[in-house]
C-alpha cells in the first residue's frame, strides 16, 4: 500500500508540473525589479506594436563573437525584440553575421550592404591573448510590407567619452529607435512638412540636408504664404526659417489662424544680422536689427526674442592670423564667445543623450505671461557661464587679444530655444473690424479666437540646423559641420530631427528616449587586486557549501537508517 501511495504522489507531482508547463506556455507574467525599470516598455510602444496588422521582419546584423560590451548590446537588442514579439507575434527577427561564409560570399554581402548605406565600423579589442581588429555591423534592417529601412544600434561616440558609456547610451535608445522606425514604416499616410518662403527665408540649398533627412519619412515642400488665401490645415508642420523680410498683416493673419485651428509652427527668428564675413570685411561691425513683423504674434503666444547677442565661455573656435613663416600665413584657433555650444534639455525627450549644439550669434528668449495656460519649456540653453550684449553692439576681433574676464560671464543659463504647449489666444482677438469680418465671410473663413491644444517652438538662431556649401566640391556639407574647426557637431542634426519628431508625435514615442539604464561599472583597480577572493566567493564557496551539504546529508542519513 505504501508503494502505491508513493507512486500516486509521484504521478500527481508529475501531473501538476505538466499542467503548470502547459499553462505557462500560454500565460506568463514577469516583474521588473530594476530601479530604473529598464525592462518595462512604455505605453506608447505597446500601442504602436499592438496595432501592426501584417508581418514585420527584422534582420539584426550583430551576430558573432564580440567583447563583453558589444555582447551586452547584442543581448539587450535580443531581449527588446523578444518583448516586442510577445506583444505582437507578427514581429519576427533573426540575428545574422555578415562576416560568416566564404570570402566571395562575404565580399558580395558587404558590397550589397554598402549600397544600402550600411558601412561597418572597425573594432579594436583584446581577447585575452592578443589584440584583434574586426569589422562589425551594429545595424538592424526592418522590413514591413513593401517598405524597408535601417536602424543603427550604436550611438555615435562623444569626444573623450568612455566606450562603456557610449554602449550604455546606445542601449538606452534601443526601444525608441526600433519603435520609432516601426511606427514610421507602418503609417499609411506620411505627415506633411512645409518650409515658408516669400520673406527672404533660408534658401533650399541651405536646408537641403535637413530636407533630405525629413524626406525619408515625411512629405516635404515649400510654401509661399502670399500665394494662399489660408494655410491648409492638412499641413502638419510649418517651419519658418529665419525670414529677413517683414510679414504684412495678411500673412500674419494666415499664420495666426493656422495656429488657432491646431496648426504647429517652428519659428527660427534671428533678431540681428550678425556674421563673421561682415566683421572680416569691415574690421568692426554693428549688426542691424532684422524686422520680421512677427514680434506681436510671438508675444501673444508667450515668447519674445530679444535684440541682443549671447556670449558663452563654452563655445567653438575661429582662426586668426598670428604671423608668417617661410612666406606662409600662420593661424591659430581662438574661442569665439558668440558661437556658443548650447545644451539641450536632458529632462525633455528632444534632448536626451545629445551632444552639444553649435549655435551662431543667438539671442536670448524671454517668456511672456499669456491669457490661457501655456506650458513653456526651455529646449536649448547656454552654459551657466554666459552673458549677453544689447544692440547696438560693435563686433570686432579685439576681444580675442585678451583673456576673458570670467566674472563678467555671470548671467547664468540663457534660453536659446523654447517650447510652447497649450491653448493659444489669437493675436487678432478683439481686433476684427466689421469690414474685415465682412471680407472673411465672403471668403467663407471662420475666425478662431482660441486654439485647441497644440505646440510651437521658438529658436533665436537658424544656423545650427542649416548646411553650408563646399565651394571647392560644390556640394552641401553635413548639418553641424564647423568649417573653422573642421569637425561635425552631431548634436545639431540629432536635435533638429528630434524637435521635428516631437512636434509630429501624437503617440508619445519620443518619451521612450528618456529611458535611463544606469551604468554600474566595476572598480578596475579593485577588481584586479581582489580577483582571486571574488572568484573563490562566486565559484569556490558554492562548491564548498554543496560538498559540505552532501557530506552532512549522507552522515545524517546513515545515522538514521543504520539501525
Amino acid at each position: 500500500m505504501g508503494k502505491i501511495q508513493k507512486l500516486t504522489q509521484l504521478l500527481i507531482v508529475i501531473g501538476i508540473i505538466f499542467v503548470v508547463n502547459i499553462i505557462a506556455n500560454y500565460y506568463y507574467t514577469s516583474a521588473d525589479l530594476t530601479e530604473e525599470k529598464r525592462y518595462t516598455l512604455s505605453p506608447s510602444t505597446h500601442d504602436v506594436v499592438e496595432k501592426l496588422p501584417d508581418n514585420l521582419f527584422i534582420k539584426v546584423l550583430l551576430d558573432g563573437d564580440f567583447p563583453a560590451g558589444f555582447m551586452r548590446l547584442q543581448n539587450a537588442t535580443s531581449e527588446l525584440l523578444d518583448d516586442l514579439k510577445d506583444i505582437n507575434p507578427n514581429i519576427q527577427y533573426i540575428f545574422e553575421d555578415p562576416l560568416d561564409g566564404t570570402v566571395q560570399e562575404i565580399r558580395a554581402r558587404r558590397d550589397q550592404l554598402a549600397k544600402d548605406g550600411i558601412i561597418p565600423i572597425n573594432l579594436m579589442y583584446n581577447n585575452g591573448k592578443e589584440s584583434v581588429q574586426k569589422g562589425i555591423y551594429p545595424y538592424a534592417i526592418i522590413s514591413y510590407r513593401n517598405r524597408k529601412s535601417t536602424v543603427s544600434l550604436l550611438k555615435e561616440q562623444n569626444l573623450n567619452e568612455d566606450d562603456e558609456v557610449t554602449l550604455n547610451r546606445s542601449i538606452e535608445l534601443l526601444e525608441y529607435k526600433f519603435v520609432n522606425l516601426i511606427q514610421k514604416l507602418s503609417k499609411k499616410d506620411k505627415e506633411t512638412i512645409a518650409f515658408s518662403t516669400g520673406h527672404d527665408e533660408l534658401p533650399y540649398e541651405k536646408t537641403i540636408m535637413l530636407e533630405q533627412e525629413l524626406d525619408r519619412f515625411y512629405n516635404v515642400g515649400r510654401l509661399n504664404l502670399d500665394s494662399l488665401v489660408t494655410i491648409d490645415q492638412e499641413l502638419d508642420l510649418l517651419i519658418i526659417p529665419a525670414p529677413k523680410k517683414a510679414f504684412d498683416d495678411r500673412a500674419k493673419f494666415k499664420l495666426d489662424q493656422y495656429i488657432m485651428n491646431g496648426g504647429k509652427v517652428m519659428w527660427f527668428i534671428e533678431k540681428l544680422n550678425a556674421d563673421l564675413d561682415s566683421i572680416n570685411k569691415y574690421k568692426f561691425y554693428v549688426p542691424r536689427d532684422i524686422e520680421t513683423g512677427l514680434d506681436d504674434l510671438l508675444f501673444k503666444y508667450g515668447a519674445r526674442v530679444q535684440p541682443n547677442l549671447v556670449l558663452d565661455l563654452e563655445c567653438t573656435k575661429i582662426p586668426q592670423v598670428v604671423g608668417q613663416q617661410d612666406g606662409k600665413i600662420q593661424q591659430k584657433l581662438y574661442k569665439w564667445f558668440y558661437h556658443p555650444l548650447a545644451m539641450a534639455n536632458i529632462n525633455h525627450p528632444t534632448g536626451k543623450n545629445l551632444d552639444r549644439i553649435n549655435m551662431f550669434f543667438p539671442s536670448t528668449i524671454d517668456t511672456i505671461k499669456t491669457k490661457f495656460a501655456v506650458e513653456k519649456t526651455p529646449l536649448l540653453t547656454s552654459s551657466p557661464y554666459a552673458r549677453f550684449q544689447l544692440n547696438p553692439v560693435r563686433l570686432n576681433f579685439e576681444i580675442l587679444k585678451f583673456p576673458p574676464k570670467q566674472e563678467l560671464f555671470n548671467k547664468g543659463k540663457q534660453t536659446l530655444g523654447l517650447l510652447l504647449e497649450g491653448e493659444f489666444e489669437s493675436a487678432y482677438a478683439n481686433r476684427i473690424t466689421p469690414g474685415f469680418q465682412s471680407g472673411l465671410d465672403e471668403l467663407g473663413i471662420t475666425f478662431q479666437a482660441k486654439s485647441p491644444p497644440t505646440k510651437q517652438m521658438v529658436f533665436s538662431d537658424v544656423d545650427f540646423m542649416k548646411n553650408s556649401i563646399s565651394i571647392r566640391e560644390n556640394k552641401p556639407r553635413p548639418i553641424g559641420f564647423n568649417v573653422w574647426e573642421q569637425r561635425v557637431y552631431d548634436g545639431n542634426k540629432d536635435f533638429i530631427l528630434n524637435a521635428v519628431e516631437f512636434m509630429l508625435d501624437d503617440n508619445g514615442i519620443l518619451d521612450s528616449r528618456s529611458k535611463q539604464v544606469k551604468l554600474r561599472l566595476l572598480d578596475a583597480v579593485k577588481t584586479k587586486k581582489e580577483r582571486k577572493k571574488w572568484q573563490f566567493i562566486n565559484i569556490g564557496l558554492p562548491l564548498l557549501f554543496l560538498a559540505l551539504f552532501g557530506i552532512g546529508f549522507n552522515y545524517i542519513r546513515r545515522r538514521r537508517y543504520s539501525k
